[in-house]
């Protein structure tokens, strides 16, 4: 773990597990290992102001996602290892299942022109972190980056976030309560994809009522039609020509002008008020501050 200015570093968040926490600077002359833990558009400057001028031969570079080696914002020098090893979880749950004994599953890559020990120290910082214990698959930095990003974008957070949204305020435009419709169209939602990661959308369909399993099939195509799949291919066509990375390297570049106000108009969506109150009401839902980059982060 690293920063610039010590009084500027939560270094008890490392110190607290037993970690050692230094500057930047000191910790690539070194050390053999340097990994990227920190936002996608923090990276290259940190790799061309800390790391890329006291980096020398044999040492590796480690990410966990590959969007700045896959679109070119960092290119290693000759020499260096360069090695991926991606959780398929945020970090808070990749530390939780590890503190349970259990893990994240992962997947790693090894750049070209890396050493022959390359894979080695991926599969071994995998196991370090708990990953193994629950699977490790092989993958290539524009593998991992593409379908990570598609699958943000196009399901798990953005067309999940979109759909939860539009069917909330069709309930509620349509008179029925705001409990209700935060009831139908979010809360149960976690007990459908707990179904679903157990044992898959047809073991989901079986634990259903019969009437839900048919509504399922009849009334699931109607709102995911054949232009969903073409916009969906459209979002991925964007990935795969740097369209999407360009246009998101732009807005850093700018400050995030855009990112802070989409993150300004999603909290005042309604269904956010009335979800904060029925949520504490639910003493077992487990509660996460979201102020600040590592306030949800308790171990």
């Amino acid at each position: 773990m690293g920063c610039k200015e010590w009084e500027e570093c939560k270094c008890h968040l490392a110190t607290q597990v037993g970690c050692r926490c230094c500057i930047v600077q000191w910790g690539t002359v070194h050390h053999y290992w340097h990994a990227f833990a920190v936002p996608d558009m923090k990276q290259r400057g940190v790799y061309e102001s800390e790391i890329e001028p006291n980096l020398s031969k044999g040492k590796t570079l480690v990410f966990i996602h590959g969007f700045a080696i896959h679109y070119g914002l960092i290119t290693p020098p000759k020499g260096v290892s360069t090695i991926m090893v991606a959780p398929k979880g945020p970090g808070h749950t990749v530390r939780a299942q590890y503190l349970e004994g259990k893990g994240v599953p992962a997947l790693i890559a090894v750049l070209k022109g890396s050493s022959r020990d390359a894979k080695k120290i991926a599969l071994a910082w995998a196991k370090g972190i708990g990953s193994a214990r629950a699977g490790v698959l092989q993958t290539t930095f524009k593998e991992e980056t593409e379908t990570d990003l598609f699958g943000e974008q196009a399901v798990l957070c953005g067309g999940a976030s979109a759909l939860v949204q539009a069917g909330f305020e069709t309930l509620v435009e349509a008179g029925y309560q705001p409990e209700m419709a935060y009831f139908e169209c979010l809360h149960e939602l976690k007990l459908i994809v707990d179904m679903m990661v157990e044992s898959g959308v047809s073991g989901m369909r079986f634990s259903i009522s019969e009437t839900a399993e048919y509504g399922d099939y009849t009334r699931g195509p109607r709102v995911i039609t054949a232009n969903t799949k073409k916009a969906m291919k459209k979002i991925l066509g964007e990935i795969q020509s740097g369209k999407f990375a360009r246009e998101w390297v732009k807005e850093a570049e700018a400050g995030y002008p855009n990112y802070k106000q989409f993150q300004k108009d999603g909290a005042k969506h309604p269904i956010e008020k009335t979800g904060a109150r029925l949520r504490s009401l639910m003493p077992w839902v487990k509660k996460r501050d979201i102020q600040g980059s590592q306030a949800g982060y308790s171990n």
